[in-house]
């Protein structure tokens, strides 16, 4: 796959958000502009123009310093990705040396872009981890509110930084982030072709079997035996992203990416308080498809929930235990900010931005989803001695740090009350329909309370 590339599919230009001044640019434009309204953006060269690895990793005219990335990166084991094979619907992977792929880079370069070996991208290469003492690059402010590696960073087991390298011609079949998150990819040097499709159009592009495309460049989609509705999906939006530039892809976005010429980037996978409910919709969405696939054997089985949640887990890399875990390490750390921080910021009281007014947002929004995960029947029949804190527990030390500091959010702390009341009351009774019936009711329910806003 290339620049040349014949497009099957009609592309839309023109229609991404386009920034170009970081002194001019707030971080209240973008929580309002992009996170909340799930719109993407491109970030001009010049926000990332002081990082090291644009100057280290990069040659004058723009290519990568295959010299500088061998003598201190060259015993590293990276992950490569071959996009000449399809396996299910992505790559199959490799680990290799990256002396070794820097080799079959050069060789696949001077050969005119051909190698007995397809085209073989670096993908997914967790360079922060293993290498924390280089600092290469600054996450941008923007980007700053993420949960998804704040708390795999407390955990010390993972993360979902990433940096991909790979020759012109190398891409990513289609496909949406990992938990429907967010994320950012800032482009070192080369350029690439991203296809963007809103939530919801990739549901047009399905098969007549219901299975997503490999490819949305290929001539089967236009086959209305295989794919009937393929006509009515709307063009993607077509962004070509030069070097320096970094890109937003909002929560849900299904993409296809192609690397113009020889490129690095940096990457990141990011869930925070605007994007939290789609996550956890997700996860919904997985547990029920697994439940589907296992359905028959759900009188025969014992622990047959547990083992759907098994499944889930191994299928999305979390499980509603852990999710919920998650949900209590942000909840216990945006707590603990409350506390340490008991004096007036003067912050603009009409302004995003990090600090305590993001906290204060973060608080809520844990709030809202911890109620969501207490109502759901699934989450109810897990073992509650799994969970530390319980999640009644856990709404309750939400209400006691929160009622001083977040004046004229008494609606949200009664209903956090209400809600550990009922989720007992529903594990005694097995009945998690009292949960959603009052939380959906017309007088006194969660929309009432404002619980679906994403403004303090």
């Amino acid at each position: 796959m290339d620049e040349e590339t014949p497009q099957i599919i009609s592309t839309a230009r023109g229609h991404v958000h386009r920034v170009e001044d970081p002194d001019t640019f707030t971080y209240d434009e973008f929580f309002h502009k992009c996170l909340i309204a799930n719109s993407p953006c491109l970030f001009s060269a010049a926000f990332s123009r002081s990082w090291s690895s644009r100057r280290s990793w990069v040659t004058p005219d723009n290519k990568p310093d295959w010299e500088h990335l061998l003598r201190v990166f060259g015993d590293a084991v990276v992950p490569v990705a071959n996009c000449d094979v399809k396996e299910y619907n992505a790559n199959p992977k490799e680990l290799l040396p990256l002396r070794e792929y820097i080799a079959y880079w050069r060789e696949y370069t001077e050969n005119d872009r051909h190698s007995a070996r397809g085209c073989l991208y670096l993908k997914d290469w967790h360079m922060r981890r293993d290498f924390p003492d280089h600092d290469v690059y600054d996450t941008p402010v923007y980007f700053s509110s993420d949960w998804l590696n704040e708390y795999w960073d407390a955990i010390a087991v993972d993360d979902y930084r990433f940096v991909y390298m790979g020759p012109a011609g190398s891409w990513t079949p289609f496909h949406a982030d990992v938990f429907r998150s967010y994320s950012w990819s800032a482009n070192l040097c080369g350029r690439k072709k991203w296809l963007l499709f809103p939530p919801g159009q990739e549901e047009h592009l399905r098969d007549c079997s219901g299975r997503l495309p490999y490819d949305v460049t290929a001539p089967s989609l236009q086959n209305t035996g295989l794919h009937p509705n393929t006509h009515r999906c709307p063009p993607p939006l077509e962004v070509i992203q030069e070097a320096g530039e970094i890109i937003f892809v909002p929560s849900g976005w299904h993409h296809q990416v192609y690397n113009l010429d020889d490129t690095i980037s940096i990457n990141h996978n990011w869930v925070n308080g605007c994007n939290v409910s789609v996550m956890w919709r997700f996860l919904q969405a997985e547990l029920s498809a697994v439940q589907r696939e296992i359905s028959e054997w759900r009188e025969s089985m014992d622990g047959w929930e547990q083992h759907c949640q098994i499944i889930l887990k191994s299928c999305t890399g979390i499980d509603y235990n852990e999710f919920y875990t998650f949900l209590t390490i942000i909840a216990q750390r945006r707590i603990q900010t409350l506390e340490d921080k008991h004096e007036d910021t003067r912050q603009d009281p009409k302004m995003m931005a990090p600090g305590p007014r993001h906290v204060q947002f973060d608080l809520r929004k844990i709030v809202e989803t911890l109620i969501l995960l207490m109502s759901n029947i699934d989450f109810q029949k897990l073992e509650p001695e799994s969970f530390h804190p319980r999640p009644e527990e856990l709404l309750h030390q939400l209400q006691s740090a929160t009622q001083s500091s977040l004046p004229g959010q008494q609606a949200v702390l009664q209903i956090s009350d209400f809600a550990a009341d009922l989720y007992q009351a529903s594990r005694r009774c097995c009945r998690s329909r009292i949960l959603l019936q009052i939380f959906s009711r017309p007088a006194g329910g969660a929309a009432d309370l404002g619980l679906c806003s994403n403004t303090l």
